[in-house]
């Protein structure tokens, strides 16, 4: 018999879930003083299309921003739409997270304009609000579906930044990360289907 209490020695999903997003944001600030105590040579570390020396630059491009406007801009939504997500647990986190960050970096590097440097958490962002769109329509789960519903009305708005608008704007890192996070939900819940996953007995099975 399950009492839904949490086993001892173990931190609440919501706990685990803020420290580990908020750790990632404020690695993102870390790295922003960084580059200004740097005057910004680590911006140029970005994603370049098409050139083989830009290919590093998907691993980087991420964790980049083009100074703390842009990166202020990109904190609340990292931070609500990777704490929803990291509700199903850090390795969940962790997969969509991954693909989203392989996808959006190389149609970026394949479609960007030439002589332009890609940067900015944004490409994860519109990724991670995809994900938790759509996740319901692979899971079944109604709580999924009612939360992808939920997010849609509030940050479906951010989905126009994926058509080519105002200059400067990485359009193409908003695409490829959209459809980062859509593969991501289809693949990584399809496997969890397949592996026929129970929730642990010791807690109550969370809508997320």
């Amino acid at each position: 018999m399950s009492t839904g209490q949490q086993p001892v020695g173990q931190a609440p999903r919501a706990v685990v879930a803020g420290t580990t997003i908020g750790g990632f944001v404020a690695l993102l600030y870390v790295i922003e003083f960084v580059d200004m105590l740097l005057d910004n040579r680590l911006d140029a570390e970005g994603i370049h299309p098409r050139e083989s020396e830009g290919l590093p630059g998907i691993l980087f491009a991420p964790l980049l921003h083009g100074g703390w406007g842009h990166l202020v801009a990109n904190t609340l939504p990292a931070l609500v739409l990777g704490f929803l997500i990291l509700l199903s647990g850090v390795r969940t986190w962790l997969g969509v997270t991954v693909v989203v960050w392989i996808i959006g970096g190389f149609g970026t590097w394949l479609t960007g304009g030439d002589n332009s440097v890609h940067i900015g958490a944004s490409g994860l962002i519109f990724g991670w609000l995809t994900y938790l769109i759509v996740r319901g329509v692979f899971s079944h789960k109604v709580g999924q579906i009612l939360l992808g519903v939920v997010i849609l009305v509030m940050y479906g708005g951010l989905l126009w930044g994926v058509l080519p608008g105002q200059e400067g704007i990485s359009w193409q890192g908003h695409l490829f990360g959209a459809i980062g996070g859509v593969l991501a939900a289809a693949l990584l819940t399809d496997r969890a289907n397949r592996a026929g996953r129970e929730p642990e007995p010791s807690r109550p099975e969370l809508p997320f």
